[in-house]
């Protein structure tokens, strides 16, 4: 079985064009001409400063000499340069694995790089020197080969190439068809024995040119070394109706991360491709992906992740005897519990799902990273008799997990569930300012993954959550200068702004903060008399209060005056004319504003805002503006609410004009005239 599968928020990505179009590339790699240096009649954007001219893969399977196949990826790639905004593409890094259970590392051959410039009319060639090419290592199964280009300058055309030759079957190379450059062409090709099942993943929204599947008939002969110098090898022979895929497009622009992305890696059309599966002669069908209850099992058998779940752990019921949980409820120890570890523990950051030391450890230290204290929070929690689990997810940053697979290497983060009566609770003790049942709002990126004997889906959506805030002003003529209102802010912040609040003001310090709050008044603009409620309550949002004092300038008799203050969107989040991939923002929001200011002494209103309330598609938004007045004073609310966190490419037209409307009415003035 070969499966292919696309994300399911995304659109399809593989469709097929007339059989008559181009169906390859019209470059001569290793032959350059002096027309190949202009890009005439070519439609490309050059803004970027360089332009992909072919980008070719190749992957396919050989029988190797340790008894087994191994795969051999060839890639060519043809660039042109057309300013020194695109000197970074010269800067080649070529990745190979290596295993920590053995020395063996994928190996480069074959590298072969150019550099072509048009010098009086000729073309000059500039090779690489082999002693200019740089190991780098990345972590303990990566490393980097890295290499610059020479006499690179503007007008160049670089042209390099390369095979991997891997043993890691599971290692198939991916392929990306996009990137921070145009490209007017892109292929893979996959050559695949009928011995190997791979899932395929595909995502992004560029349309295929082409994609094209054959059979052809292939033997290997695989030799198996002899277990003494006097034994002979064995040969094995082998055949297959191999099945070649080619995947190309043609014209691709570039991608660039914009406001409000998880992470473009999500919006980057690609392919990638994981082992499921074997299946030789006369032998049974050998499963190697699993599913996730096989993979739950062994992430709990594992030393470095659950294994420490089984044991008696004596040393944790020791620690955990100065929190009297005795004749305490459920929740009730699940708090003093969770509480203890915010104290007593100190994060040293994420370091992906695995332990980086044993929990004993990491008691004993009071410190370590994400995945160490939660794994410990959750052990806390089964020795209080508590019902806890491990939660895979994979953050915002890191991408979308393929929930239908078990994908380890897609999950970075792990936080503690609790069930009490029925009742999920998601617990993160790696974050201070994080209330009970709070995790980070990074954590919210699709599915994450309860690992236990029954694994299941936990639904973290950006949808769940909720951000909203509530801002009163009530602004006085000044008792004691006329040409002064006096008067108070109040805002309960959103929970997660009250979180981030509260991280820099562990970090800085509370000074430092409300330094920075007033300097951020300047101008006619000045506060004072901060407080700060509920600052050292995880469970509660921030109360914002303080005094807010206002010069008027009547220069020609009138005052101009904004009601939103600093409360008012500036400017649009939104600035591109169009987007390719959704709008994801981290929540859904709403913003509500209460504004009240007494008309100054002397004076009429001249103009007022009008009043206005729209709607974003129907349901999935509504903005309100509304102004009234009286013999003495001005009233505004205004109100954003935003119904859902996802919008797609085609709803992005609307929410950018939507926010331009804010953005427009949040500008307008009130204006005073002189009597």
């Amino acid at each position: 079985m070969k499966l292919t599968i696309c994300f399911p928020f995304l659109l399809v990505l593989f469709c097929s064009l007339q059989t008559n179009a181009q169906d390859n590339p019209s470059i001569d790699f290793n032959k350059v001409s002096v027309k190949d240096f202009s890009l005439e009649g070519i439609k490309v954007d050059t803004s970027h400063g360089a332009v992909i001219i072919a980008d070719i893969g190749k992957s396919s399977f050989i029988a190797n000499k340790k008894g087994f196949f191994s795969i051999v990826f060839k890639h060519q790639r043809r660039i042109k340069i057309i300013s020194n905004k695109g000197f970074d593409i010269a800067t080649v890094n070529i990745p190979l694995y290596k295993s920590t259970k053995s020395d063996d590392e994928e190996t480069l051959e074959s590298l072969k790089a150019t550099t072509y410039n048009l010098v009086d009319g000729k073309v000059v060639e500039t090779k690489l020197d082999k002693d200019n090419v740089f190991k780098e290592v990345q972590d303990r199964n990566h490393s980097l080969r890295k290499f610059t280009m020479p006499a690179v300058k503007e007008g160049s055309i670089i042209e390099y190439s390369y095979t991997v030759n891997s043993d890691f079957l599971f290692n198939l190379h991916p392929w990306t068809f996009q990137g921070l450059y145009p490209r007017l062409w892109s292929e893979y090709e996959l050559n695949l024995p009928e011995f190997f099942d791979y899932v395929f993943l595909s995502k992004g929204y560029q349309p295929l040119h082409l994609k094209e599947s054959k059979t052809k008939f292939q033997s290997y002969v695989i030799r198996i070394p002899g277990e003494t110098v006097r034994e002979n090898d064995q040969l094995i022979n082998l055949s297959s109706d191999n099945t070649i895929t080619r995947w190309v497009m043609k014209d691709i622009p570039s991608i660039k991360e914009e406001s409000f992305t998880s992470t473009i890696d999500n919006h980057i059309s690609n392919i990638e491709f994981q082992m499921s599966g074997q299946k030789f002669p006369n032998m049974p069908y050998k499963d190697i992906m699993g599913n996730w209850a096989t993979m739950a099992l062994d992430l709990m058998k594992d030393k470095d992740f659950g294994a420490d779940f089984a044991g008696e752990n004596n040393w944790l019921a020791e620690s955990m005897l100065a929190l009297h949980l005795e004749d305490k409820k459920p929740l009730e120890k699940a708090k003093i519990i969770y509480s203890w570890m915010q104290k007593n523990f100190s994060s040293k950051g994420m370091k992906g799902i695995y332990l980086s030391q044993t929990l004993k450890e990491t008691n004993k230290t009071k410190k370590g990273h994400v995945s160490d204290l939660n794994l410990l929070l959750t052990l806390a929690l089964k020795k209080a008799g508590l019902y806890a689990e491990p939660v895979l997810l994979s953050t915002r940053s890191n991408g979308f997990p393929t929930e239908a697979y078990p994908l380890i290497g897609q999950y970075n983060y792990v936080l503690s569930k609790l069930i009490i009566d029925s009742n999920s609770y998601f617990l993160d003790a790696s974050k201070r300012y994080l209330g009970f049942n709070k995790i980070p709002q990074f954590c919210y990126n699709g599915a994450g993954i309860s690992i236990d004997f029954n694994p299941a889906a936990e639904p973290l959506f950006p949808e769940n959550i909720t951000e909203s805030k509530n801002t009163s002003i009530l602004l006085l003529n000044d008792d004691t200068d006329k040409n002064k209102w006096i008067g108070n802010l109040s805002s309960y912040l959103g929970y997660y702004e009250s979180s981030d609040i509260r991280e820099e003001i562990e970090d800085k310090g509370k000074d430092t903060y409300v330094n920075k709050l007033k300097d951020s008044y300047n101008g006619e603009y000045s506060i004072d008399s901060i407080r700060i409620d509920a600052l050292n309550n995880n469970e509660e949002v921030i109360k914002m209060n303080y005094l807010i004092f206002i010069n008027r300038d009547d220069e020609n008799n009138l005052i101009y005056f904004n009601p939103m203050i600093k409360e008012g969107m500036k400017e649009n989040y939104f600035k591109s004319l169009e987007r390719n991939y959704p709008v994801e923002l981290p929540f859904k929001m709403e913003e509500t504003y209460n504004f009240q200011i007494q008309i100054p002494e002397g004076y009429v209103i001249d103009e007022l805002p009008k009043s206005a309330k729209v709607s974003l598609n129907d349901s999935d938004g509504i903005f309100e503006y509304i102004v009234s007045k009286n013999n003495t004073d001005v009233m505004l609310r205004t109100k954003i609410k935003l119904n859902k966190a996802t919008f797609s490419t085609e709803e992005y037209e609307a929410l950018k004009n939507f926010f331009d409307y804010i953005v427009k009415k949040h500008a307008e003035q009130i204006v005073f005239k002189k009597k």
